[in-house]
């Protein structure tokens, strides 16, 4: 499992930047959000996406002990979406020796 979630992670990051290529070399982002803001299918989206990160960040902000390191996560999940979302889980993934989705999804504070 974990190599499956590793490897969705990869190609969620080429896909990612396959489309963010192309549509950077189309025009830029500030210039389509000028024709795309007053289409509420665009708003829609938008709210869609923001919303799923939010929801990510949830996890993200258990999972960190730390409020700098929520922060930080926070910030770059608002700012580069899915990238970062694929990165953490990769980060995440990469810190596993034996997969378990307790220990992917559970905070697991260090033995005293």
């Amino acid at each position: 499992m974990k190599g499956i979630l590793m490897t969705l992670c990869f190609v969620v990051i080429a896909c990612m930047t396959w489309v963010t290529t192309v549509a950077s070399l189309d025009r830029s982002v500030l210039n389509a959000g000028t024709g795309l803001w007053p289409d509420p299918w665009f708003l829609a989206t938008l709210l869609d996406a923001y919303f799923g990160f939010l929801t990510f960040f949830v996890w993200v902000a258990y999972k960190e002990p730390s409020w700098l390191a929520r922060g930080a996560w926070l910030v770059a999940i608002l700012m580069f979406g899915n990238f970062a979302m694929s990165g953490y889980l990769l980060w995440q993934l990469s810190k596993i020796e034996k997969f378990s989705w307790d220990a992917l999804l559970l905070r697991h504070e260090p033995a005293i």
